[in-house]
Order: C-alpha cells, then sequence, then structure tokens
C-alpha cells in the first residue's frame, strides 16, 4: 500500500493545476505517508519547476510551429502575463517567488516556469524563486492542513 500511495503522491505532484496543493493533503490525510512526505514532495515540485523552466528554453520554437499549440500557448502566455506582471515587475525573482509559491488555482510551478520564462529569468534567478517558492506554497498548505486537524480535533 505504501507504494501505492507513493506513485499517487508522485503523480499528483506532477499533475498541472494540483501538484503539492494535492499531494500534501493526500500524503497527510489519507495515505499511510504522512508528513514525513513533504520534504520528497517539495523536491519533486522543485525539480518539476526546474524540468518545465528546462524544457520551454529547449523546445518551445520547435512546438510553436504547430498552429493549435502555438494559439493555446499564446492565450496561456496572456494570462499568465496578466496574474504575473504585477508581482514580478515590482519584486523580480522575490516576486516571482511569491507568485509561486500562492497555493491557488493559476500559480505553482509550471505558471511560475511560463512567467519566468517568459519574463526573460536566467536559470539561476529562476531556480532561487522555484526554490522559496515551492517552501512557500508547502508551508502554507501543510499549516491548512494541520490547521484543519486541530481545529476539528481529529488525529494523525
Amino acid at each position: 500500500m505504501e507504494i501505492e500511495n507513493f506513485i499517487y503522491i508522485v503523480i499528483l505532484t506532477f499533475f498541472p493545476g494540483l501538484e503539492l496543493r494535492a499531494s500534501i493533503p493526500y500524503a497527510i490525510l489519507v495515505s499511510d505517508l504522512g508528513i514525513s512526505m513533504i520534504p520528497i514532495i517539495l523536491l519533486l515540485n522543485i525539480i518539476l519547476g526546474e524540468i518545465v523552466f528546462y524544457s520551454l528554453n529547449i523546445s518551445l520554437d520547435f512546438f510553436l510551429k504547430i498552429k493549435i499549440i502555438r494559439k493555446i500557448y499564446n492565450k496561456i502566455v496572456q494570462r499568465v502575463q496578466k496574474k504575473a506582471q504585477k508581482y514580478i515587475e515590482k519584486y523580480g525573482v522575490i516576486g516571482l517567488a511569491i507568485f509561486i509559491g500562492i497555493p491557488l488555482p493559476g500559480s505553482g510551478v509550471y505558471t511560475g516556469a511560463l512567467a519566468a520564462f517568459i519574463f526573460g529569468f536566467k536559470k539561476k534567478d529562476f531556480l532561487k524563486a522555484n526554490i522559496l517558492g515551492v517552501s512557500i506554497a508547502g508551508l502554507l498548505v501543510t499549516l491548512v492542513i494541520l490547521s484543519g486537524y486541530s481545529i476539528f480535533n481529529l488525529k494523525l
């Protein structure tokens, strides 16, 4: 059962829109693995961000030659620019970290990596923002889940 739960956690962590916002609650509330999985989830999420950022830098030009992908990409870019611009233009790397760290739909490492790519972040600066942002999101999600346990007098 532990290996199944581990696989579910990895899938949730890598799934766009869910990421650690889903895998941390799953680890704590459902799986037998519990809080001990949080460092692994954070590491997986950081690695995911780096893979996405690297992939955008390497292969985006190739995929944009396909009309439907270019159309979808342009819509996503407009949405990401609108959401991330206020954070990034004002605060730079810290702003991107905050954008990644807000555990709400439309933020996270997928969107953060795209925002970093759009705004021309260097790999080193994205890595800093990615690590800080994922840490912020992980802390917030964990605190919310554990607070809920406390409020409802549930036992871990």
